[in-house]
């Protein structure tokens, strides 16, 4: 008697059959193919934004070196730059002005009886700033004077293009750039000041 090959046939037809195979291929592999793709825009966008915005920055703390800048027209420079690459995105910048590259970021002096670190009541210190108060940074709000050191920084807030929409609207990103020129010596620099005072 001869085995029943029928069912057996229509197995073999069922596992050669290729129609849709491509579609079901295509559904697995696209949304990881599309994830990968926003991941590389997103990540391109990032440093591209990034290297234009430091650019801009030290280019702007270079011309504000000079007797007649125009601080907020460099500030608009930066954000103008900017801008294209990281569409609305937000700008904060600050100058601080020092003495001497040295002095960045350094307190104004103080005897520091207690040893914290930190002027307290009664200890005394020099208002080399001549801001009335002791200070943890010496350096003077602004773009100083001639000969000055400023410290020029930039920070932009930016939705990202191709990630926003994953994240949520908790998908923002902060960069930061700082730029550090000293200004033409185009008059005499003043230095700091020397009076005495007490932390309260």
């Amino acid at each position: 008697m001869m085995p029943n090959v029928r069912p057996f046939a229509r197995l073999c037809r069922l596992a050669e059959a290729r129609d849709g195979a491509a579609a079901v291929e295509f559904a697995i592999v696209a949304p990881v193919f599309m994830l990968m793709m926003l991941g590389i825009y997103d990540v391109g966008q990032m440093a591209y934004g990034r290297a234009i915005l430091s650019g801009a920055v030290e280019k702007a703390a270079r011309g504000s070196s000079l007797e007649t800048v125009d601080t907020t027209a460099a500030d608009l420079m930066v954000k103008n730059a900017v801008l294209p690459i990281l569409p609305g995105a937000t700008f904060a910048s600050t100058r601080k002005s020092y003495y001497d590259f040295a002095d960045i970021n350094r307190p104004e002096k103080f005897t520091d009886t207690n040893g914290n670190g930190t002027c307290n009541a009664g200890e005394p210190y020099i208002d080399e700033n001549r801001s009335g108060h002791w200070e943890a940074d010496v350096g003077n709000a602004g773009n100083g004077g001639a000969g000055d050191v400023v410290l020029y920084t930039v920070t932009i807030t930016y939705q990202p293009i191709f990630t926003s929409k994953l994240q949520g609207n908790s998908g923002t990103r902060t960069m930061t750039a700082v730029g550090v020129r000293k200004n033409q010596p185009f008059s005499s620099q003043p230095g700091y000041g020397s009076s005495a005072g007490t932390c309260s």
